[in-house]
């Protein structure tokens, strides 16, 4: 073959086009599954549709408390998860690096472990209290229960950014703590904690499970108004109204996060100020901060174990067929998910590491929920529905987006000279990114495969709607029972969310604990 006068090598000509589809592969897989999906659903809707849900005072409020509640959850992790993560920043304390490993732990749960925790405190049979079945606290409390680890996840990252010169020399000066955070750590922090609230913005307002169990008549979402509209009447005009409605929030809120991303990488090692014997009132305020995060992210937990001790002969669901065929599927569906996107993920890096706008739809499955993800598959690809396919990419495409930002942070991270040293030693590129590169990236290729497992093992909504009956995993099972009435199909719910939790937990330890014993800090 010949170029520009030049013969050229096939094998390489081959090589070249490999690379090209392999880093296209995402786009493609975007294009398909996101926005041509998304596209047949907004089709649905017209201007009669959307006049009709607009004048219905139902349909207002139910947008408005959906924008509310989101808006009240974003605060209250923001009021909390500051002070938090300065406490467990700033100060030293027995255990603080186990803290720091299971921060994250809540965010993995499974939106049913999350839901079915916070019922067995609160529910028609709480632990604590009882009655606040129709309640907006419920809701507001799960919310908090995912999000508030990121939001000190996020605060922990900036405070790790504030070089430990500013401090000393602020200190030097006569600043006390409070001034030193205000007029030092607080500016520093503020593009983290920013991207964070419009993550947690965008969490609440799209999201499903909780606000389906938690919720109830009264205090339901969007999504959930369109899975209803959907599922039970079919009402495919006012749906796509709604979904138009949501893309535009989430769009808003997900474009914010992506720029504001690029903000908050990390250029340059930073030394950062080491954590300092806590004073008396120190001890006192990193007191409350772990009970703050024992009562909001620990006792949901706590309470699902705790049911499912009182669960009694209810245990014997675990011996049932249908249970070890439902945690049959959900490892077979995580593990044929996992290897889509493993590929999608690092092939996304790899062009977003080298182009900017790439990097901008990195958060885009995000952006969109799985309820209209899954509506628009099935509106679009009809001959695929209830196909393995299909169930199959959209958890992949719910997946991998944590692998994309965890590898690609890490990629920028790279010194280039160990890449131009290969080189210089005669290595190809494939050879610099099999033998230099990947090596390097494994760790953060670890940490985003562990979110992402964790992610499909729990993963609800999209099961709901595109499984078949044979394909039930142990989150629809769950859901089949708590819709039975009964005593015993609750605590045989209960039982099985400890199985799942159990199960997310280890697959998430087994992935993440592995790559911190080689970080000390995570920082």
């Amino acid at each position: 073959m010949k170029h520009n006068g030049k013969w050229l090598n096939p094998g390489y000509v081959g090589t070249s086009l490999l690379a090209m589809s392999a880093v296209l592969l995402p786009l493609g897989f975007l294009l398909l599954v996101v926005l041509l999906p998304m596209w047949t659903m907004l089709l649905q809707a017209d201007v009669e549709s959307f006049r009709l849900v607009w004048q219905d005072d139902f349909m207002r409020r139910l947008f408005g408390w959906t924008t509310l509640q989101a808006g009240i959850s974003s605060v209250l992790t923001l009021l909390l998860g500051v002070p938090v993560a300065w406490a467990i920043t700033r100060l030293q304390f027995r255990g603080r690096e186990w803290v720091l490993r299971l921060l994250m732990l809540p965010f993995v749960m499974p939106t049913l472990v999350a839901a079915m925790g916070i019922l067995a405190l609160f529910g028609a049979q709480g632990l604590l209290w009882r009655g606040w079945d129709e309640t907006p606290y419920l809701l507001l409390y799960g919310n908090v229960f995912f999000n508030l680890p990121v939001m000190v996840r996020a605060a922990y990252q900036g405070l790790c950014q504030v070089p430990a010169t500013r401090l000393y020399a602020a200190q030097t000066l006569g600043a006390g703590v409070w001034r030193r955070f205000i007029q030092v750590e607080w500016p520093q922090m503020m593009p983290w904690l920013a991207g964070a609230i419009c993550l947690v913005f965008l969490y609440c307002f799209s999201g499903f499970g909780l606000a389906l169990l938690l919720g109830g008549e009264q205090y339901g979402t969007l999504e959930v108004q369109i899975y209803q509209l959907i599922a039970y009447e079919l009402d495919m005009a006012q749906a796509g109204v709604l979904v138009l409605l949501a893309l535009a929030v989430t769009l808003i809120a997900g474009l914010l996060y992506a720029w504001l991303s690029k903000r908050t990488m990390q250029k340059a090692m930073v030394q950062m100020l080491p954590p300092q014997k806590p004073t008396t009132s120190q001890k006192v305020g990193l007191l409350l901060a772990l009970l703050l995060l024992f009562l909001c992210c620990a006792l949901p937990i706590l309470a699902v174990g705790w049911r499912a001790v009182l669960a009694g002969s209810s245990w014997q669901v675990v011996l049932d067929e249908e249970t070890w065929q439902a945690l049959v599927n959900t490892l077979r569906f995580t593990l044929l998910a996992m290897v889509v996107a493993l590929v999608l993920g690092f092939c996304h890096a790899a062009l977003a590491h080298r182009l900017t706008w790439v990097r901008s739809i990195t958060f885009l499955p995000f952006m969109v929920s799985p309820v209209c993800i899954s509506f628009g598959l099935l509106l679009c690809y009809p001959d695929y529905t209830a196909s393995l396919s299909m169930l199959i990419v959209t958890y992949a495409l719910l997946a991998y987006p944590f692998i994309t930002k965890d590898v690609l942070s890490a990629w920028d991270s790279l010194p280039p000279q160990y890449a131009q040293v290969a080189r210089t030693l005669g290595a190809n590129g494939w050879q610099v990114l099999l033998f230099v590169t990947l090596p390097l990236l494994r760790p953060a290729l670890q940490r985003g495969l562990a979110l992402a497992a964790a992610t499909c093992v729990g993963e609800f909504a999209a099961t709901l709607f595109l499984s078949r009956p044979e394909w039930q995993t142990l989150t629809t099972l769950i859901y089949r029972y708590l819709g039975i009435a009964g005593r015993d199909n609750y605590d045989r719910a209960m039982v099985l969310t400890l199985v799942l939790m159990l199960m997310a937990t280890l697959i998430f330890s087994l992935l993440e604990w592995c790559t911190a014993r080689k970080e000390k800090t995570l920082c």
